[in-house]
């Protein structure tokens, strides 16, 4: 799907719907093994540019789904997991990717974001850039830092693959526009709105997290 505008700064890249992660499930006898395929529940997978420069601005976008009635965003529940990239480098160089996997709480995502910020800057200064590796990377809540998970050295270690059978498929662009159309109001409008109408930034803030408003 190509890019589209959903804020004046950032872009959604691509948009995948796809079956969920099959799951053993315990089973009452030793030698059984359940498996649950959550059929007719999809997983939505959403991939943003590089648009972001902070972890608060990276949790405040991700937060924004809860607005969009597709899911209550609810990371605690499991309904929302976040993974996020983050790199630094000088400019002229190389670009290395760092993955931080499976951020569970929107806190963790702003927290884990400006750690590894801050540790690649820190190699950098001491000129240490080369130890920045392509790799995964898991977020210790209780350390407050970055560990490492495994590493990757290019696309094939991600595994994607593409699927022959697809069939294409071509949105015209007034489907796009009716969609657009249908949209709620999203909370970064609702605050432009009652900013306007000379609200406290406490009252601001309250009106439009709620979603009923």
């Amino acid at each position: 799907m190509s890019s589209f505008q959903l804020s004046p700064r950032l872009f959604v890249a691509v948009l995948t719907i796809m079956d969920p992660n099959q799951i053993p499930v315990s089973a009452p006898f030793a030698w059984d093994c359940l498996v649950d395929l959550r059929a007719g529940v999809p997983l939505h997978e959403i991939v943003s540019e590089p648009d972001m420069r902070t972890g608060i601005e990276a949790a405040e976008y991700a937060a924004e789904i809860q607005y969009l009635g597709v899911s209550n965003g609810n990371m605690q529940e499991g309904s929302l997991r976040c993974d996020v990239n983050v790199s630094i480098r000088p400019l002229g160089q190389l670009e290395l990717k760092v993955e931080i996997k499976n951020l569970k709480s929107f806190s963790s995502i702003n927290r884990a974001i400006d750690f590894e910020i801050s540790r690649q800057v820190l190699l950098h200064s001491q000129v240490k850039g080369d130890q920045i590796l392509q790799e995964t990377r898991l977020w210790e809540e209780g350390a407050q830092k970055t560990v490492t998970m495994r590493k990757k050295e290019g696309l094939s270690d991600y595994q994607y693959f593409t699927e022959p059978d697809l069939p294409e498929v071509i949105l015209t662009l007034e489907y796009v526009d009716s969609i657009r159309n249908s949209l709620p109001e999203l909370p970064e409008m609702k605050r432009r709105r009652y900013e306007k109408m000379g609200l406290s930034m406490q009252d601001v803030l309250f009106l439009a997290n709620d979603t009923n408003k």
